[in-house]
């Protein structure tokens, strides 16, 4: 097969679109010939080596966490899944026409999903949702902030607080503001305007998900017994509230979870937008595009 291998960290010059052994399905696994995966900032992070202490790398290494495509084989013992059957999943190893997936971590692509699109699903839409059921724990009732609302992990974590009933303010720029209704949160303040950030209230919960000055900031927003979760670690000054409770929080597979949030997507309840679509071997250069920000996800067609 052709992947995308990494040989030593570095820039995107140093993702190489080169053949590579072909993987095997063992026990209760799948292989699946990928249609596409999709560039995520721990990808770029993991590159570079600024990831390295808490995502070390074995070199050669290929990268990606997000897949969508077609099983071609199933492993001895497993179930529920055959060949020629849609899938997608939150795994490793993604940048590749070919990867082997555990059959615990694999979901059906609903009907009415575009298999392509489907890739830009897995890590963001998990990472949001459990930002709000193993981070905050929000109940109905009890109001949540989400800042960086309008990424991918925002809405998905928007929209799993809005299920859960509670009342969500999106934390967005104050450019984005306008668009904001779109994520049918029931506030939208701007981050970045400091009156807007003085006149807001106490909240019980602040889910995080751009983490500097800002996550510092609304530490003090945050109501006593309270909870402070992140997908960036703790903010600053996190010991000088030992009244809020600090949640990291690191996505797991689900694949019950993925498959629920897809079909969230194709009944037009959740949108997670696509930036471009490029071949794998286009790789290098999606990420330094990446890198540069945006809202829209890229997708690497394999």
């Amino acid at each position: 097969m052709n992947a995308v291998v990494l040989h030593e960290y570095g820039g995107p010059d140093k993702l190489l679109y080169e053949s590579y052994p072909d993987p095997v399905a063992g026990k209760g696994e799948v292989l699946v010939r990928v249609a596409a995966s999709s560039v995520n900032p721990i990808d770029y992070k993991m590159r570079s080596g600024e990831a390295k202490a808490h995502f070390p790398l074995v070199l050669p290494a290929i990268l990606g966490r997000d897949i969508s495509g077609i099983v071609r084989e199933v492993g001895e013992g497993v179930s529920g899944f055959a060949p020629g059957d849609r899938v997608m999943a939150f795994t490793e190893k993604a940048y590749a026409e070919l990867v082997v997936v555990k059959a615990a971590d694999l979901a059906h692509v609903p009907q009415h999903l575009d298999l392509i699109e489907a890739a830009a699903l897995p890590l963001v839409t998990l990472t949001g949702e459990q930002l709000i059921t193993r981070g905050t724990k929000i109940q109905s009732g009890q109001t949540v902030l989400v800042t960086g609302a309008f990424g991918g992990v925002g809405r998905s974590a928007v929209w799993t607080a809005k299920k859960a009933g509670a009342i969500v303010i999106a934390g967005v720029r104050k450019s984005q503001v306008k668009d904001a209704v779109t994520l049918r949160a029931d506030m939208v303040l701007p981050l970045d305007d400091a009156t807007a950030m003085e006149k807001l209230g106490f909240v019980d919960a602040v889910a995080d998900t751009v983490g500097g000055e800002t996550a510092a900031k609304l530490l003090g927003k945050v109501k006593q017994g309270g909870v402070f979760a992140s997908v960036l670690g703790p903010p600053s000054y996190a010991n000088m509230h030992p009244t809020v409770r600090i949640e990291p929080v690191r996505a797991v597979s689900d694949s019950k979870t993925l498959q629920t949030m897809g079909e969230d997507v194709v009944a037009g309840k959740l949108k997670i937008p696509i930036d471009r679509m490029v071949s794998l071997s286009e790789a290098g250069k999606a990420h330094a595009a990446a890198e540069k920000g945006g809202i829209g996800k890229i997708l690497l067609l394999a």
